[in-house]
């Protein structure tokens, strides 16, 4: 399977993920809004969601991955699964032992993951008893990871990609659950949307395991043994809980700041939310399918071929990410309008996430170079020079967050994230340009430009339709009103990108048929 036909179904079955977490918020919008509940539940899934990022999708995969894939090309699967045997055993007694600890220690650790809650005696117990109800959820997420990683190394994509899906099926059956006892905006709601994250996690961990068993890999736990090949993924692995996790530690940051503003940390869950659409779907994705290709390719000593998947994928990425980012500022508002603003989500709301999806969208471009430039050093073994550069990062992050926040609320703290990407990414580029790991070849240097100006003319025209559908986005202009224009605006805006890209040559219509073909 080539990169970009592998990178477009993980980015697919992303997409479907996606699309059914947009119903999924639009649901927790409807039933919460931004009220004490909403505040209690985004802080509780935050936590576990920080940890799995650097556990399962940082740290470990990043140096799981290349450490697998080399095996199974110079030793064979035989020996590869025997080592991925062994990082099972050693990673599921760790998260037992980790999940148990800290759930024990939540009462404690609250007051500094949400210091704006320390007023609100309520809002603290129940984000306590939330994030110890998720918590599993990380356990699970971290194993499902690893039997991922197996199947990625194999060139087996699908079921890893899939199994996001089942968060959001499982979360909107809790939600119908919900209504359907009539709990409505309440603590026992919160509750059961907490058991709900928790019960995902063992459905993920059940569709790779099963994947995992159809493709021949006998991948089950044992005795934990710290064998020299565990030693040196856990060893390679410390500097990645930082690198690896850079967003989701500065997310983190963002929520617990954002708990100072009334409404913040919802304003930024339901931003990110939008955010991470295309996100997820474009820069994850590649990223996913980058990381195992380059390892192979350098294993087989294809320096040329690394760099080609390098630039192929850079140039796919930006196609598809650099007109996301103009759409979510140009727009944000009428998506918001017509996505969230119902039920318990009021105009209100929407005018407090608008100004916090603009910040973050400016990010994206970053956060999606991060996902590719990462990569070319992990796929050398190379793990450090990624922590440092994300440690200046996060540096970077808190203290703009503390400054920008004095004056801008939460806004400035989703803008503070945006800052700390841009720089996160521009110094991963120019180390990698400085060691050889990437050159820009002539086809990605004529076709930036040329993406670029076609960005400028759908973004005119975007500009121009927003304007003249202003008044279906306008108080009391009703759900019907906002739908229609925004069915109007998005086609209209994909028609001028792709039909200017066709025109000057960024991407022809004909070549990305190839692509996925090939």
């Amino acid at each position: 399977m080539s990169l970009l036909k592998a990178a477009t179904t993980v980015g697919g079955f992303t997409l479907l993920s996606r699309v059914l977490g947009f119903v999924r918020d639009q649901l927790i919008a409807f039933t919460f809004g931004t009220g004490p509940i909403a505040e209690a539940f985004v802080v509780a899934q935050r936590l576990p969601n920080l940890f799995r990022a650097l556990f399962a999708e940082g740290a470990f995969n990043n140096a799981f991955v290349p450490h697998f894939s080399r095996k199974v090309e110079g030793e064979g699967q035989k020996e590869a699964f025997a080592f991925s045997r062994d990082m099972l055993s050693v990673m599921a007694t760790w998260m037992l032992l980790f999940c148990g600890v800290a759930m024990a220690l939540m009462p404690w650790l609250m007051p500094l993951l949400a210091p704006g809650f320390t007023d609100d005696p309520a809002t603290l117990a129940l984000a306590t008893e939330l994030t110890q109800i998720c918590f599993p959820y990380l356990g699970f997420m971290s194993l499902t990871a690893l039997f991922g990683g197996v199947l990625n190394s194999l060139g087996r994509f699908t079921a890893q990609a899939a199994a996001p899906i089942l968060l959001n099926i499982v979360m909107i059956a809790f939600i119908l659950i919900g209504w359907w006892l009539e709990l409505g905006n309440s603590a026992a709601a919160g509750r059961l949307q907490a058991w709900a994250i928790s019960v995902s996690g063992v459905a993920q961990l059940a569709l790779v395991m099963y994947a995992a068993w159809r493709v021949g890999a006998p991948v089950t736990p044992s005795v934990p043994r710290l064998t020299a090949d565990v030693r040196k993924v856990i060893r390679l692995s410390v500097p990645g809980l930082i690198s690896g996790g850079v967003t989701q530690i500065n997310l983190a940051v963002a929520t617990a700041l954002a708990t100072g503003f009334a409404g913040g940390a919802p304003a930024l869950y339901y931003a990110d939310r939008l955010f991470q659409l295309p996100l997820g779907v474009i820069g994850v994705a590649i990223g996913v399918v980058l990381l195992p290709t380059l390892a192979r390719k350098l294993r087989a000593n294809d320096g040329q071929g690394a760099l080609d998947s390098q630039n192929r994928a850079l140039e796919f990425a930006l196609f598809l990410t650099l007109p996301a980012t103009a759409a979510l500022i140009i727009i944000g508002r009428p998506i918001l309008h017509t996505v969230y603003e119902h039920g318990a989500f009021t105009r209100a709301d929407t005018l407090s996430v608008a100004p916090a999806l603009a910040a973050f969208a400016i990010g994206l471009p970053a956060f999606t170079l991060i996902k590719i430039f990462q990569p070319s050093f992990f796929a050398r073994e190379d793990t450090r020079t990624p922590m440092y550069l994300a440690m200046v990062s996060v540096a970077v992050n808190i203290a703009a967050s503390f400054i920008l926040s004095r004056y801008m609320a939460h806004i400035g703290i989703a803008l503070a994230s945006s800052i700390a990407a841009w720089l996160n990414a521009l110094l991963l580029i120019f180390i990698a340009l400085r060691r050889d790991f990437y050159v820009a070849d002539p086809r990605f240097r004529q076709r930036l430009p040329r993406i670029l100006a076609s960005v400028a003319v759908m973004s005119a025209v975007l500009g121009a339709g927003g304007w003249l559908l202003a008044g279906n986005y306008a108080a009391f202009a009703g759900f019907k009103a906002a739908l229609w224009g925004l069915a109007i605006l998005i086609p209209a805006g994909v028609a001028a990108y792709f039909l200017s890209a066709h025109v000057f040559g960024a991407l022809k219509l004909s070549e990305i048929r190839r692509m996925l073909g090939r």
